[in-house]
């Protein structure tokens, strides 16, 4: 049993306090608005409501799923007392058209979730950024069942990597590992695999297949963000 503090109660959040208390973890959930705003959630799964704050406090894993650009406007020092061994979770793509708007860096070439890393001062692992998270609560399946949904890993730690890779296991789905964090890209928007609920044999193909190039439908524009209705 693993604590976790998930730092976002949108939808992939909320999804991930439903499966991970559900799996017998212990949970602490927070969001920008305060505890009190999770009520309804934590009266629902046996997940505590905590500040970002204090969700990380005594964690084993961290779970960062906000806005890709709300990332930088977390506190600074958030993980800085953290156990060195604290296993951190990146859950973001960048959606520069319809919500971030321009991150230079990523522009330049960075993968998503190293600009994470960066932000965080801490390395990541990223994992749940490629499933709708409706997916997540309609298609988790037990290990004994052949048509199990896959997952990409990727991160440059292996022991966070296996912890993580356990944890996937643990609410349904099978975990691939799809390499470093300079390997990231082959997971984010706009890849083969993205979005698809491939088997394991199909993540590895989608993985294998995807090239760094970013689309330009995956690039801000002069006039974004717009909206996910109305991209610009």
């Amino acid at each position: 049993m693993a604590n976790i503090g998930i730092i976002g109660s949108g939808n992939i959040g909320a999804a991930l306090t439903r499966l991970f208390t559900r799996a017998g973890h212990q949970v602490a959930v927070a969001n920008s608005r305060g505890p009190a705003s999770l009520q309804a959630l934590a009266g629902e799964t046996g997940a505590r409501a905590a500040t970002v704050v204090d969700a990380v406090r005594g964690a084993d894993v961290v779970v960062v799923t906000v806005p890709m650009a709300a990332v930088s406007t977390l506190p600074k020092d958030l993980l800085e007392n953290a156990a060195a061994d604290l296993v951190v979770i990146d859950t973001s793509n960048y959606y520069p058209q319809q919500r971030d708007g321009l991150i230079a860096d990523v522009e330049a070439g960075m993968t998503e979730s190293g600009w994470v890393e960066k932000q965080l001062g801490r390395p990541v692992i990223k994992v749940f950024n490629s499933i709708i998270a409706q997916h997540l609560l309609d298609k988790a399946r037990p290990q004994t069942d052949s048509g199990r949904v896959a997952l990409a890993v990727a991160g440059d730690s292996a022991p966070a990597k296996t912890l993580v890779m356990q944890l996937v296991d643990d609410i349904g789905f099978d975990p691939v590992d799809a390499g470093t964090m300079d390997e990231s890209w082959r997971q984010q928007p706009g890849t083969p695999g993205y979005l698809k609920d491939y088997d394991i044999a199909g993540v590895r193909r989608a993985l294998a297949e995807a090239t760094p190039q970013r689309k330009p439908e995956w690039r801000a524009t002069p006039n974004s963000p717009g909206t996910f209705e109305s991209p610009a």
